[in-house]
């Protein structure tokens, strides 16, 4: 009994401290979108814009697998009312608002955003295409579509990023991070991406929130556009943090463009490991010079070479 009186306390404890730290308060507004949903609707998502690649792999008829998708479409729109009806509730025009008021809201969003549907698979497919041309290393667009991370990444952006326009809470940021987690690329769902965007290998690469970048984008792992300092913390809320970067840029790996006032102009070549907080003109090649490379052998080396020491300097 000891211990359940002890669990109990606890519990009470915890639950009442958790309490404390929410915006909203009572047990209504403590509703969330649930995470394995919104997971659920990236795939039915992924499933419907590439039906052939995500769809079930029985041979079916066309009017089979018409109905399918169709019925995917269905369960989209009605998860995507329930997600978002919840969402509100953490948005200050709608916290307030009777549940009947934000579903209605909720179907208006939806619907909204289905009517997106065919845009974002054209600019899936430009990204599908600029990954193709881009690296010698595809074999085929369809491994492109079933294997690259930089490419399940910018889907889910181009999919958040709408949401986000919407101005959908909590919602698009799940599905980055979740996208985040399983690939190691961090978009925020507020960046402005162009078409033919590619992101080679992709780990590490951050894309800060009021990021724009144009068309034909190339950019490699490591890569973070990012904010020059947080310090102002929530006074920055609103502001423009985040470089642009033109169209025909590449940005090689480890490099860092900081600032909402950085400017990259189009065609320019950034090159590994730079470190950028003003503008580039355009069609620029930018580089670091080339450290010093020096060569010193070990013990074993200088005894194999007999007993000469030397420094070899590249």
């Amino acid at each position: 009994m000891e211990m359940e009186e002890k669990i109990r306390q606890l519990s009470e404890y915890l639950s009442a401290n958790a309490e404390e730290g929410q915006a909203l308060g009572s047990p209504a507004r403590r509703l969330q979108p649930d995470q394995e949903t919104v997971v659920r609707l990236l795939d039915l998502l992924r499933n419907v814009m590439f039906p052939a690649h995500f769809g079930r792999k029985k041979e079916y008829s066309d009017l089979a697998v018409k109905y399918e998708h169709g019925s995917q479409l269905a369960e989209i729109y009605t998860a995507l009312i329930d997600q978002i009806s919840l969402a509100l509730l953490h948005h200050p025009d709608y916290c307030e608002a009777e549940k009947a008021v934000r579903r209605a809201r909720g179907q208006e969003l939806s619907a909204a955003f289905l009517d997106q549907l065919p845009r974002i698979q054209d600019d899936l497919k430009t990204d599908i295409q600029a990954a193709f041309d881009g690296d010698p290393a595809a074999r085929d667009k369809d491994e492109i579509i079933f294997s690259y991370p930089g490419f399940y990444a910018i889907t889910v952006s181009r999919i958040a990023h709408e949401l986000f326009l919407l101005d959908v809470p909590i919602i698009p940021r799940m599905m980055t991070e979740h996208a985040h987690f399983s690939t190691g690329i961090d978009i925020h769902p507020g960046a402005a991406i162009g078409r033919y965007f590619f992101i080679d290998h992709g780990t590490g690469v951050v894309i800060g929130e009021t990021t724009v970048i144009g068309e034909r984008v190339k950019i490699y792992q490591g890569v973070t556009l990012g904010g020059l300092s947080t310090r102002a913390g929530q006074g920055l809320r609103g502001t423009r943090r985040h470089p642009a970067i033109g169209n025909d840029v590449t940005i090689y790996s480890n490099t860092s463009i900081l600032g909402g006032e950085t400017v990259i102009g189009e065609g320019c070549i950034i090159g590994g490991s730079c470190f950028i907080t003003r503008s580039i003109p355009a069609h620029m090649r930018v580089t670091v010079q080339n450290p010093e490379l020096r060569l010193q052998p070990d013990k074993r080396a200088i005894q194999e070479l007999g007993g000469d020491y030397w420094v070899y300097e590249i």
